[in-house]
C-alpha cells in the first residue's frame, strides 16, 4: 500500500501520467456530468482541471494532505487566485477526455499553470489558472525550490542555477 491508503499500482494509473511538459490525465465523461442537453455542464470542467493540477502535484510529490497537516512546517492549503477559461467546443457523456497541465511560471507563492482538456485531437477548453499557497490564516508562503524543480523541469531553478 501507498503513504496515502491506496494500492501504489492503482494509484498510479488513476493520477494520469507526468511528461516532458507537465501531466496527462484521461477522465471519462459519465451521465452526472452532464446537463439537461446531454453536453458536459460547464462548472464539471473545473472538476476536471482541478483533478489534473492535484493529481500532477501528487505525482510531483506535492501532497494536498501532507500540506494540510504541516508537513512542511504548518499548516498550508492551495488556493486559485484567478482562472481564464475559453469554452471552444462541448463535451458528452461516455467522451474520454484528455486534461493537459503545464506549469508557465513560478513566482514568490504564485504559480501560473495552463491546461487543455481535448476528446482525440480535438481542442474542447483551455485554461490559464493562478495559485498560491496559503497558511492557515491566509498569509501567502514563498514555493520550496524543491518544488520548482519538479513543478518547472529544465528551467534554471530546476537544474540548480539560479
Amino acid at each position: 500500500m501507498g503513504e496515502h491508503g491506496e494500492s501504489v499500482d492503482i494509484a498510479s494509473g488513476l493520477s494520469g501520467e507526468l511528461t516532458e511538459d507537465g501531466h496527462r490525465l484521461l477522465a471519462r465523461v459519465y451521465f452526472a456530468d452532464t446537463d439537461f442537453s446531454g453536453v458536459v455542464y460547464h462548472a464539471r470542467y473545473l472538476e476536471f482541471l482541478e483533478r489534473g493540477r492535484s493529481d500532477f502535484l501528487r505525482l510531483a510529490g506535492v501532497h494536498h494532505s501532507e500540506l494540510a497537516e504541516g508537513k512542511h512546517g504548518e499548516k498550508l492549503v492551495w488556493v486559485v487566485k484567478r482562472m481564464e477559461i475559453d469554452f471552444r467546443a462541448p463535451a458528452r457523456i461516455d467522451d474520454v477526455l484528455e486534461i493537459t497541465t503545464r506549469t508557465a511560471e513560478i513566482s514568490g507563492a504564485r504559480v501560473r499553470m495552463e491546461q487543455s482538456i481535448r476528446r482525440g485531437g480535438e481542442l474542447l477548453i483551455t485554461a490559464k489558472v493562478e495559485a498560491a499557497i496559503i497558511s492557515q490564516n491566509g498569509r501567502p508562503r514563498r514555493f520550496p525550490k524543491t518544488w520548482i524543480a519538479v513543478l518547472m523541469p529544465g528551467t534554471p531553478d530546476a537544474q540548480g542555477q539560479s
